[in-house]
């Protein structure tokens, strides 16, 4: 979907595609039809941004054939769809039985981390619409923290260099702009804005509103970090977090330590745990607790518990409230739908649920001034 905001500038809602288990193009092309198209028919709009995660085995398949390539494009056409961001930070192997800390390898230091993300670039400028001439592409924040050498610190700059010489040789010979952000999590080398102001250097930064409340950071004092420290935005990945009041029954949140993804959790005092059943085990419980689970944006989880959607609408205004829009893409990331305690059953229920996220959002974006665009 498209939206003016009110100085004329362009922002697209999609949703992330990494819900969706494929790791060969067959795969990404059955979710298009399976997926994103009934998704585009309950909204009852002629055309719906799906923020593409094209695994490493896809993208290899992507930039070595160009008869693929113009495959993808025809299935993305034929269901009314469109692209103008990737999900670069997984690798391969998402939807595993078990990712936990493999999501952030290959890291910023490996040659293949770099190559990855320059094959994702080269794929975008031949798969966004006509009338667009940037895209973008999220990335992991350079690595998990330990370790993190001076050795690690130097190799990362290293390639973080040959990827923006490459982009810019790319703009320069395509006319498209691929722009790269670096996504802060908790745990990892960049947790907070504040630390991709230190180590990124005006690099592009993707927000996650999840992220962004897992951090206890206020969004819009982040939001003017970034920008006054020259750090462009990216992408926003529209995501709430799991929350709970100190004092209030943790076991509330049993149900959510499962054993594919990490759940960082941090307490408001500032202790922290790598996951949720460490968290639970030993954090401070007279202390509130937000947590890195993805929950649905429109719909709140059973009491004691909330989602920080209220993280994700302030991050929404400071984002978009203002005389200009500080983005272009908003990309609704739910990932976490198998693994929530009472799962959606089968794929017209997945369909309903992500449709429901990206008219909440759709929702709170005409609410701050901008306007739908219906062609």
């Amino acid at each position: 979907m498209r939206f003016r905001h009110p100085d004329g500038s362009l922002v697209h809602l999609a949703y992330c595609t990494n819900v969706h288990p494929a790791e060969d193009l067959d795969g990404v092309i059955a979710q298009l039809s399976r997926y994103a198209r009934p998704v585009r028919e309950r909204l009852g709009v002629p055309r719906l941004g799906v923020g593409l995660w094209l695994a490493r085995r896809v993208a290899d398949t992507l930039v070595t054939d160009r008869a693929e390539l113009v495959r993808l494009r025809k299935a993305l056409d034929h269901n009314g769809l469109e692209v103008v961001t990737l999900n670069g930070f997984p690798y391969e192997g998402f939807q595993d039985a078990v990712v936990k800390h493999g999501v952030y390898h290959p890291d910023w230091t490996t040659p293949e981390r770099v190559r990855y993300t320059l094959d994702l670039a080269r794929v975008l400028t031949l798969l966004l619409p006509e009338d667009v001439d940037g895209g973008s592409v999220s990335t992991l924040p350079l690595a998990w923290r330990a370790p993190w050498t001076p050795q690690q610190v130097a190799m990362a700059d290293r390639r973080r260099d040959r990827l923006n010489r490459e982009l810019a040789g790319l703009a320069g010979a395509t006319g498209k702009t691929i722009r790269v952000g670096f996504e802060p999590e908790p745990g990892c080398v960049v947790e907070t804005t504040g630390q991709a102001v230190r180590h990124l250097a005006g690099q592009g930064v993707c927000l996650d509103a999840c992220h962004l409340a897992v951090a206890f950071e206020d969004p819009a004092e982040a939001v003017e970090r970034l920008v006054a420290a020259g750090s462009p935005i990216v992408k926003l990945q529209a995501s709430c977090a799991l929350e709970l009041d100190g004092g209030a029954d943790r076991e509330a949140l049993r149900a959510f330590a499962e054993p594919r993804f990490l759940h960082q959790t941090r307490a408001g005092g500032g202790a922290a745990a790598d996951d949720l059943d460490a968290a639970l085990d030993r954090l401070p419980a007279d202390e509130p607790w937000r947590v890195h689970f993805h929950v649905p944006l429109h719909a709140a989880p059973e009491p004691p518990l909330r989602s920080t959607r209220h993280v994700l609408e302030d991050t929404l205004a400071a984002l978009f409230g203002g005389e200009r829009a500080l983005t272009p893409h908003v990309e609704v990331e739910t990932y976490t739908w198998e693994v929530l305690p009472d799962p959606p059953d089968g794929p017209d229920a997945l369909a309903d649920g992500i449709a429901a996220e990206l008219a909440w959002t759709a929702d709170r974006l005409t609410a701050l001034g901008l306007k739908r665009e219906h062609a």
